[in-house]
């Protein structure tokens, strides 16, 4: 049996996703595959690292060194051809946490920071929470695909914008920015000055027809207009042991970054067993990860290819991510009804999708990093509750 079908028991672990279902959906009679983490062990030679390190049994303040610094620079190189340097990195608890230090640290109250929805919801409280003005640039939606607006973008960036926060893969449609795309948006930030803040952490999850390009790799004069947060914790399901890094070349932005860390008390550094967790993640990994987004993607297709085949609803065609976007404007229900017939009828614990913004209103994200069986299990309550509605 793969690793990958391998059905593991979750509960009273404190698993967010099982052990807070009560919490989340008002009942524990749903199946969960909502929230981005996965259903699958991360690889065993993570574990094994984190089980040595634990046989020390000392736990005290812990540098992240040369040697783990130099597992990243490798697999940027590896797995993005993008050739970054030991020193453009700082290091953080997660890609949420530096976005809102970015924010703080680049812009001022009252300025406009620019996001394109619907995207991934802690996008807005890094906004809000600052006071700083938020502007969409929504995405267009045809043929059950996402493009960006470029009339639209430079429009809200001539108005004055100071920030824009990249979703790269997006979060939840999918979309991995080909390269045109992604130099596009780059120009237009160099032309009206506003920093690119990356957001990355899904770039490993991609499948293999697509390929993640890092958008500060695209140019010298691009990466010094960017800060590219990420983290092996979407990749290697690790996220409940808080490891995250973010990448810039500029000098004097990391500067006033890391300063702003420090000043809000995150410091510069991981703890001890996220430190462990990233190394070794990172230097014997990769065959996982091959085989993971083989898995992936053949979820991707079942899960396509059943709903659409047997109800209205549409999937959203996606290059990357574990996150499948579904289109569920056929059933004529509002956000919220929308919510409780997932829930009530299918008990199937799915993301609102109002929750990435107005333009999610009719659709609901799902999680499909979980073994087939699981999958199928999920497929089937929302195709038995569309088809008894």
């Amino acid at each position: 049996m793969s690793i990958f079908e391998e059905v593991h028991d979750r509960l009273n672990t404190r698993s967010v996703k099982w052990d807070m279902r009560k919490v989340i959906f008002q009942t524990e009679d749903v199946l969960p595959m909502w929230v981005a983490d996965m259903d699958f062990k991360a690889p065993k030679e993570v574990n094994e690292a984190l089980i040595k390190r634990a046989e020390h049994g000392i736990y005290g303040y812990t540098v992240v060194d040369n040697e783990v610094k130099d597992t990243i620079v490798n697999w940027m190189k590896s797995r993005h051809d993008w050739k970054i340097n030991r020193d453009w990195l700082s290091f953080s608890k997660g890609v949420v946490t530096s976005l809102h230090m970015a924010i703080q640290a680049f812009t001022e109250p009252k300025d406009k920071v620019l996001i394109q929805t619907p995207v991934y919801s802690p996008f807005y409280k890094v906004i809000d929470a600052h006071d700083r003005e938020l502007v969409k640039n929504p995405l267009i939606k045809k043929d059950n695909y996402y493009t960006i607006d470029f009339e639209d973008f430079e429009k809200k960036l001539k108005s004055g914008v100071k920030a824009f926060i990249l979703c790269s893969p997006h979060n939840p449609v999918g979309r991995v920015w080909k390269n045109d795309e992604l130099k596009e948006m780059a120009r237009l930030c160099l032309k009206y000055d506003v920093i690119i803040l990356s957001d990355e952490i899904h770039a490993d999850l991609v499948f293999p027809s697509e390929k993640h390009i890092p958008i500060a790799s695209l140019s010298e004069d691009i990466a010094e207009q960017t800060v590219t947060c990420m983290a092996p914790s979407k990749t290697f399901n690790l996220a409940g042991l808080e490891a995250s890094y973010v990448i810039t070349s500029n000098k004097e932005k990391q500067k006033k970054l890391i300063a702003e860390f420090n000043k809000q008390g995150h410091g510069n550094g991981l703890n001890t067993m996220a430190n462990t967790a990233l190394e070794s993640a990172y230097k014997y990994g990769a065959p996982w990860l091959d085989e993971l987004i083989a898995v992936l993607e053949d979820n991707k297709n079942y899960v396509t290819e059943k709903i659409e085949s047997h109800t209205d609803l549409k999937v959203i065609r996606s290059e990357g991510t574990y996150l499948v976007w579904i289109d569920c404007s056929s059933l004529g229900l509002g956000a919220k009804e929308l919510k409780q017939f997932m829930v009530q009828e299918a008990k199937i614990g799915l993301n609102a999708g109002i929750d990435y913004g107005e333009e999610g209103e009719q659709f609901m994200r799902m999680n499909i990093a979980c073994p087939k069986a699981t999958v199928e299990e999920g497929v089937n309550r929302i195709i038995h509750a569309v088809k008894n509605k």
